[in-house]
């Protein structure tokens, strides 16, 4: 059986997505359950009641689009979608810890909570250790390091 060569990739060595197997299934599924959760959720408040906390609802929404992109490019084989989840899950953990703190320290702009304020209190701080977990495995899966360890299965 012939590996499949990932789309971009050069060289003799076939480049696997390791990011979607094993734990990185279920880091998928869980930004993808934030991912329609956050978007649900930013749809109906913007919809509804979008005058009375515009930034909230707003930074919901982008939110929901981190959200998707990082389920989506974490799915995806090749060393641009592993950079463009890295982009995402930093963006990630940059609104949750600016928008964490900014809902602490001006509540008067966050009337109402989105899915970074507080930390993530809402959900169970699982919005500030989502994007640390994604990090972690991101790390220990990144291209130089699974092309390395194919080239010494091979051997």
């Amino acid at each position: 059986m012939k590996e499949q060569q990932a789309p971009g990739a050069t060289g003799d060595a076939p480049v696997r997505n390791t990011r979607n197997t094993g734990p990185g299934r279920l880091l998928i599924a869980v930004y993808g359950v934030f991912a329609i959760s956050a978007t649900a959720r930013a749809g109906y408040q913007i919809l509804t009641k979008f005058s009375e906390a515009p930034l909230a609802y707003l930074l919901s929404a982008f939110a929901a689009v981190v959200y998707i992109l990082a389920t989506v490019s974490l799915a995806k084989a090749g060393t641009t979608w592993f950079k463009i989840s890295v982009a995402a899950v930093l963006v990630e953990l940059a609104g949750v810890l600016v928008v964490g703190t900014l809902s602490i320290l001006d509540s008067v702009q966050f009337p109402h909570e989105t899915v970074w304020s507080l930390f993530g209190r809402g959900y169970g701080f699982i919005p500030l250790l989502l994007p640390i977990l994604g990090l972690v495995w991101l790390y220990r899966r990144r291209p130089s390091a699974a092309a390395a360890a194919s080239a010494k299965a091979a051997e």
